[in-house]
C-alpha cells in the first residue's frame, strides 16, 4: 500500500503536459487501461480525450452511454473508427465532427439513410469514408437523396467504401448522383450493386434517360482502385470499366449468381480480352462464388486467359476463382507472362495440375502469397516445386486433398512463411513434426482443420515449449482424434495463441477449458490472458461445468466465444450477460476477429494482464447478480 501511495505521489510531481504527451502515443484501448490504474492517470485521460486525434474502438460494440463520455467536444479529432452494433441515429450528433478526415462506422444496421445525409452536412473535410451494413435492420431505409447529399458535400473524398446493398437506389437517378462525386476520389468499394447499374454509372449515355445533346464528362475520372460485389460479372460491365476508368490499377470483381447466367449476363473470352485497355492494371481479382449455387465461368477457357495475358505483363497480383475450363496451359501462360507477379490466388481450379509449377524455377518470379484452394488435382510434387520460392510468406492449400507429409517437408524450409492453411489435406503427425524444426518459428497463423489423420501427437510434434514462438492463430477444428490430452500439451507449451478454433472435435471436453483457463504464456501474465477468440462449437465433451471457467476472472481478453446452445441455453444467456463485451455465438456461425481489418492480419496488440478496458467502460458492480443467475441455471439443469 505504501509503495502504491509513493508511486502516486511520484506521478503527481510530473508535469501534466509530460504525462499527456506520453499517453497520447497510445491507442484508445490502452488509454482506457491507463485511466483505470490510478486517479492521476484518470484525470489526465479525461483531458486527453478532448484533444485526441485518433479514436478507434472495434473490439467491442459500445453503447450510447459508453460512447458519450469517450467522445467529448474535440476540434482536433481527425480519425474515428467505431463498431456501431449498439448505436442508432441518435448517436449521429455526437459522433460526427467537422474536423474528421477519416470516418469508419461498421455494423450500422440500426441507422437509417440520415447517416449519409448528416455526414455530407457535417463532415465536409472527409478524405476517407467507410460505412458498413447501413439500414440493414428491418424498418430502416435509405433514399437516393441521402447518397446525393453525401457525394455533393464531401468534395475532398479520396476513398469511399459503402459496404451494403446500394442496388436499392433507383436506377434512373443513380448515374446523375454519382456525377456529383469528388473529382479526387481514387478508391471505391461497394458491398453490392447490380452489373447493369455499374454499366450505366460508367456509361451514363447508355442509361434509361440519356442526355439528348451534349456529351457528359467522365464519371469518377480519378478512380485507381475499384472493388465491387455484383450479381453477375459480364462482358459489358468489364469492358465499360476497362474503357471508362483510364487510371485504374486495382480491380476486384466478385459475383454470386442466384441462377445459372445466360450468355448476355456472363463473362466470356471476349470480356477478358477487353481487360486493361489502358495498360495500368497491377492487381486483378475475378471471383465467382458458389454461395447460392454451384456455378463457374463456363464460357472462359485457355484462349481467354491467353488473350488477357497479352495485356497483363505488368501484373503484380492475380486472383481467379471459378474458372473451371482453364487448364494448365492458361495458368502457365500467366506465370510466364507476368514477371512482376508476387501474389497468385486460384480457387476451384478443377483442371489445375502439378504441371503448372513443373518449371517455375525457369521464371523470374518471386512469389510471396500463394493460394490454391479447392485445386483437387495438386499433389506433393507441385508444392515441392512451389517451395523453391523461398520468399513465400502466405500459403493457402485448403481442400487440396492429395497433399501429404512430403508437402510439409518441402514447406518446412520456407524461412519467411507466416501463414499456412492446410485444411482437409492428408497430412499426419509425422508430417507436422517437419514443421517443428523449420517454419514453426516464423508462423503467425496455422490451420489444420479437417485433417482427419492427426491425433494428440501432432501437438507435441509441433510444440515442445523450448523455443519462443510467434503463433497467434491456430485452427484444430474437425479433428476426430484430438482429445483433452492434446489441449493439455498445448497449454503446457505456453504458445501465445490469441485465436483458437477447435469446433466439432468430439473428444474435446471440460478438461480442455480448464487447461486453457489456467494457461500462462509467461510467469508474469494472467491466466488465459492471450485468448481473444475461442471456438468450441459442437465439441462432444463440453458440459455446464466448462461455463464456470468461462466466467471472469478467467480469459480476461476473450471477445469471441463459440459454443453449442443446446448444452444449456439459460447458462449461455447468463454468460452473455455476465460478460457484456463478449460476443457469444451458439448457432454454429463462424467467428471472425478483426473482420473490419484489411491488413495482412499479422498485427498483434500487446495486451496487459487484466482487461482494464472493460473495467473503464463498465465502472459498475452488477456482475455479481449475473453470476447468481448462472448458478441458478446450473442448479435447474
Amino acid at each position: 500500500m505504501a509503495n502504491a501511495e509513493s508511486f502516486r505521489h511520484s506521478l503527481d510531481q510530473l508535469p501534466p503536459a509530460v504525462l499527456c504527451t506520453i499517453i497520447t502515443k497510445l491507442d484508445v484501448a490502452s488509454i482506457c487501461s491507463v485511466a483505470a490504474t490510478c486517479s492521476t492517470f484518470k484525470d489526465c485521460v479525461s483531458q486527453i480525450l478532448s484533444f485526441l486525434s485518433v479514436f478507434q474502438i472495434l473490439d467491442v460494440a459500445p453503447s450510447m452511454e459508453i460512447m458519450r463520455p469517450l467522445l467529448p467536444p474535440n476540434p482536433f479529432l481527425r480519425s474515428l473508427k467505431v463498431d456501431c452494433g449498439k448505436l442508432d441515429d441518435s448517436a449521429i450528433d455526437f459522433m460526427l465532427r467537422p474536423s474528421l478526415h477519416e470516418l469508419c462506422l461498421y455494423n450500422c444496421t440500426d441507422f437509417s439513410g440520415k447517416l449519409l445525409c448528416e455526414i455530407g452536412g457535417k463532415c465536409k473535410d472527409l478524405r476517407s469514408l467507410c460505412l458498413g451494413s447501413v439500414a440493414e435492420k428491418r424498418g430502416r431505409s435509405i433514399h437516393i437523396s441521402d447518397l446525393e447529399e453525401l457525394l455533393k458535400n464531401c468534395t475532398r473524398l479520396e476513398a469511399l467504401m459503402l459496404m451494403f446493398d446500394i442496388s436499392i437506389f433507383l436506377r434512373h437517378n443513380f448515374a446523375r448522383v454519382w456525377a456529383l462525386a469528388s473529382s479526387k476520389l481514387t478508391s471505391l468499394e461497394i458491398g453490392y450493386v447490380s452489373a447493369v447499374m455499374v454499366t450505366e454509372l460508367l456509361s451514363p449515355n447508355l442509361g434509361p434517360r440519356p442526355s439528348p445533346n451534349n456529351i457528359q464528362a467522365p464519371i469518377l475520372p480519378s478512380i485507381q482502385k475499384l472493388c465491387l460485389q455484383v450479381d453477375y460479372i459480364t462482358d459489358t460491365m468489364v469492358s465499360t470499366i476497362s474503357q471508362g476508368l483510364s487510371s485504374l490499377t486495382y480491380l476486384d470483381l466478385r459475383d454470386a449468381p442466384l441462377i445459372e447466367p445466360r450468355i448476355t449476363f456472363d463473362l466470356t473470352n471476349c470480356g477478358l480480352q477487353e481487360l486493361n485497355s489502358h495498360g495500368k492494371l497491377k492487381h486483378l481479382s475475378l471471383i465467382r462464388s458458389q454461395e447460392f449455387i454451384f456455378t463457374y465461368f463456363k464460357r472462359v477457357n485457355d484462349l481467354g486467359i491467353l488473350l488477357m495475358a497479352d495485356k497483363c505483363a505488368k501484373m503484380e497480383s492475380i486472383c481467379l476463382g471459378g474458372f473451371c475450363r482453364v487448364t494448365d496451359t492458361g495458368f502457365k501462360t500467366l506465370l510466364h507472362s507476368c514477371s512482376n507477379l508476387y501474389k497468385l490466388r486460384v480457387s476451384h481450379g478443377t483442371q489445375l495440375t502439378d504441371l503448372v509449377f513443373h518449371d517455375i524455377t525457369a521464371t523470374s518470379l518471386s512469389l510471396t502469397h500463394v493460394s490454391l484452394r479447392w485445386c483437387y488435382l495438386l499433389t506433393n510434387n507441385a508444392i515441392r516445386n512451389l517451395a523453391t520460392n523461398i520468399a513465400l510468406k502466405a500459403l493457402d492449400l485448403r481442400d487440396c486433398r492429395s497433399l501429404g507429409d512430403e508437402a510439409l517437408q518441402a514447406i518446412s524450409f520456407l524461412p519467411q512463411l507466416r501463414i499456412l492453411l492446410l485444411d482437409g489435406s492428408d497430412i499426419t503427425d509425422v508430417g507436422m513434426s517437419y514443421l517443428r524444426y523449420g517454419v514453426i518459428g516464423s508462423l503467425i497463423s496455422l490451420s489444420v482443420r479437417g485433417c482427419k489423420r492427426l491425433t494428440d501427437k501432432c501437438i507435441s510434434a509441433l510444440f515442445d515449449g523450448s523455443s519462443k514462438l510467434q503463433l497467434q492463430e491456430l485452427d484444430l477444428s474437425n479433428l476426430p482424434y484430438l482429445s483433452d490430452n492434446g489441449i493439455l500439451a498445448l497449454a503446457k507449451s505456453r504458445v501465445p495463441i490469441s485465436e483458437l478454433r477447435m469446433r466439432q472435435c468430439p473428444l474435446i471436453g471440460d478438461t480442455s477449458i480448464m487447461a486453457l483457463a489456467s494457461m500462462q504464456v509467461d510467469d508474469n501474465s494472467w491466466y488465459g490472458s492471450n485468448l481473444r477468440l475461442l471456438d468450441l462449437y459442437n465439441c462432444g465433451g463440453i458440459t455446464q461445468l466448462a461455463f464456470r471457467w468461462l466466467k471472469k476472472p478467467y480469459f480476461p481478453r476473450l471477445r469471441w466465444l463459440g459454443v453449442t446452445g443446446s448444452v444449456n441455453r439459460d447458462i449461455v444467456d447468463a454468460l452473455a450477460r455476465n460478460r457484456p463485451f463478449l460476443h457469444v455465438a451458439w448457432r454454429g456461425e463462424e467467428l471472425a476477429v478483426d473482420q473490419w481489418d484489411n491488413s495482412d492480419g499479422l498485427y498483434m496488440h500487446d495486451y496487459d494482464e487484466v482487461d482494464e478496458l472493460e473495467q473503464w467502460l463498465l465502472e459498475g458492480g452488477e456482475l455479481d447478480i449475473v453470476d447468481e443467475e448462472m448458478a441458478d441455471a446450473e442448479l435447474m439443469d
